[in-house]
């Protein structure tokens, strides 16, 4: 039976040539950063090229990258950090409905400490409306944050156009680049972005390691103390094969992204035209173009969204119905409801993210066992049963 991984999203294996960079951190350069001798200044030497090479993605300095254990400390660092610098200019915040719950979570714990939040709509494409942001900005407002990419339905942002308003108002703009760095561009001086978050486990690099863009002259306080690691933004001994892995992730990333992202995009492309022409009662779920190259997020009317995934797994296909971080829930993506879909409808989606390891034969296989798991299931469905007798019923009205 074929194995064909479709939730890179979720999480990507780790590159083979990063698993040697990291075994050399580990068995060779094994010392800690902090130490002024020759074992100490190897492991520093690591440390500091991993940094050039994180910054370089996005055009950032050096010194404008802090090292997290991922996205979502580098989420609630960026946002309550940056709020709690700000709260003596104003109170309110501003970010999206659809946004990761590392984000929209961290607003939730600042609602609750006097703090005042816009959750902004999108339309039924996932986008926002640059206007209504306009129009929705106080004089007390302070944060603005926005993922660049939607992690379940892959819509792009309007980023630099944010950016350009938030410059002009001199509000503070963390932008969630999770699902974005190193699978599209990422310029955080184009997009006049102050801060930006980054994850090594979505670019084929290991978990537990990402990182915080923080622009120089921008100041957050830290929620640790102790030693003067990462300019006491973070103290504490750095997780060296962690972070030289994420070095290495990104340098990789960095010289395979155009090709990448002209290969994924035709991958997509087929996985979806496939899709529409072959099964019926379905929705794209997403902007058509504004998207990242390796998403396709679809709702299949009349099947529950597990039933769906066990079946895929059984024929060797892993892919999920939306955020890993949301799994165990049984409430429908708040991403699909926002965008207008019923619970129903949204209880049937299907998000499947391609990587660099997927092949044309991958998008072969699913296309063959896809509608004839959605055909299997539907069979068993009263609602979709009904459909099909009300359509018959139809059928022979018309023809009396």
């Amino acid at each position: 039976m074929r194995k064909v991984y479709l939730d890179h999203s979720a999480t990507t294996p780790v590159h083979s040539e990063v698993v040697k960079t990291i075994n050399y951190y580990l068995t060779e350069a094994w010392g800690n950063p902090s130490s002024i001798h020759s074992v100490g200044r190897r492991a520093k030497k690591g440390l500091e090229e991993a940094r050039e090479k994180v910054a370089a993605v996005i055009g950032a300095k050096p010194e404008e990258i802090t090292f997290t254990s991922g996205g979502t400390e580098s989420d609630n660092m960026a946002i309550i950090g940056g709020a709690y610098a700000r709260q003596k200019k104003g109170n309110h915040l501003i970010t999206t409905q659809v946004e990761h719950h590392a984000v929209l979570d961290s607003f939730k714990n600042l609602e609750k400490n006097g703090f005042e939040v816009t959750y902004l709509p999108v339309d039924e494409e996932g986008l926002i409306s640059v206007d209504e942001f306009r129009e929705s900005i106080k004089d007390s407002t302070i944060l603005v944050s926005m993922m660049h990419v939607n992690n379940e339905i892959g819509t792009i942002q309007p980023i630099e156009e944010v950016g350009a308003i938030t410059k002009e108002k001199g509000i503070l703009f963390h932008v969630d680049a999770v699902q974005s760095y190193g699978k599209i561009p990422v310029d955080v001086n184009k997009l006049n972005v102050d801060m930006l978050t980054a994850s090594s486990h979505k670019i084929y690099g290991p978990k537990g390691s990402g990182c915080l863009y923080i622009r120089k002259g921008v100041r957050i306080p830290s929620f640790t103390h102790g030693g003067a690691q990462e300019k006491k933004r973070r103290p504490g001994t750095e997780n060296m094969p962690g972070i030289v892995g994420f070095g290495k992730a990104a340098e990789i990333v960095g010289q395979e992204l155009e090709s990448e992202m002209k290969r994924l995009t035709a991958l997509r492309d087929k996985l979806t035209k496939g899709i529409e022409e072959n099964i019926s009662d379905i929705r794209i779920n997403g902007h058509r173009t504004k998207r990242l190259p390796g998403n396709v997020n679809i709702s299949f009317r009349y099947i529950e969204g597990e039933s769906l995934l066990l079946s895929l797994d059984m024929k060797g296909v892993a892919a999920s119905s939306g955020s890993a971080c949301t799994s165990g829930s049984l409430d429908p993506s708040h991403v699909l409801l926002a965008i207008g879909l019923s619970h129903e409808i949204a209880h049937g989606s299907l998000r499947m993210t391609l990587g660099r390891d997927n092949t044309e034969e991958d998008i072969d296989y699913v296309l063959k066992v896809l509608p004839e798991i959605v055909t299997r299931l539907r069979s068993m469905s009263p609602l979709y049963q009904r459909k099909e007798a009300c359509q018959q019923k139809e059928c022979y009205e018309h023809v009396q």
